[in-house]
């Protein structure tokens, strides 16, 4: 019965669509960065380049320890079952990587996992992967258990500045992991934190442990809703979600 609720809750403030068979390339136009592959050219997504973060026994203990504060056990995986969408706050790519690089950062209460997402855009489309996709990432709090995050290069100083070429990155990069995860089903801005939440998905055991976003802003979320008609995802109204 609570499953029941949940989802019919969900189903109130969450837009979705049916699903359709998409192919990648056929979501939006070409971009620069070699998002989309050519017509006719096999393929099972676009175009990914690995740019792995630092892989080494001290990450798997730092997530481990991260999984155990806030969900109460030991998570290294992730079924993904959602996809959260943000912006970098910075000018570059690069930045960005040698940001999330080290495994560790320290915070009050000593060295913690750093922050993280497991795909990066840059603003001409080109995709990065920055870690194995099921591997758990911090990159938004109450949902690393379950989502996968895309990070667009873009946004300094609170700038609309997500471009084209972005979108239909994100787009084809979101139709190939609903493709390869079955059990993938929302999409929303990491701004619709609050609201993702009608979802059943948050998971947070920490008293009071959140930050307030903007990113990735209503322009982009729209574009990404309007792109993903027909794939079978659900997005938060638009709109809502602001905190």
């Amino acid at each position: 019965m609570k499953r029941f609720w949940t989802a019919a809750l969900a189903a109130a403030f969450f837009v979705c669509s049916a699903a359709m068979v998409l192919h990648p390339a056929a979501a939006a136009p070409a971009r620069s960065g070699n998002a989309f592959l050519a017509a006719g050219e096999e393929t099972t997504g676009p175009r990914i380049i690995d740019r792995f973060v630092a892989q080494s026994p001290q990450r798997e203990r730092l997530i481990r320890a991260y999984t155990r504060k806030h969900y109460g056990r030991e998570i290294q995986t992730i079924a993904p079952r959602a996809v959260v969408v943000h912006w970098t706050a910075s000018d570059t790519a690069d930045g960005v990587y040698r940001y999330f690089y080290p495994e560790a950062r320290t915070s009050a209460d000593g060295e913690e996992l750093n922050v993280c997402s497991q795909f990066l855009v840059d603003k001409d489309g080109t995709i990065y992967r920055l870690c194995p996709e099921t591997q758990l990432a911090r990159h938004a709090i109450g949902y690393n258990w379950c989502a996968i995050g895309i990070e667009n290069v873009g946004g300094k100083d609170g700038r609309d500045d997500l471009t084209d070429a972005q979108a239909a990155a994100d787009t084809a990069l979101i139709l190939y992991l609903k493709g390869k995860y079955p059990d993938l089903r929302y999409v929303w801005g990491h701004y619709q934190q609050i609201e993702a939440r009608k979802t059943g998905l948050y998971r947070e055991l920490v008293p009071g442990y959140f930050s307030r976003k903007v990113d990735p802003g209503l322009r982009f979320m729209k574009r990404l809703q309007d792109n993903l008609e027909g794939a079978g995802l659900c997005f938060p109204a638009m709109g809502s979600g602001k905190d």
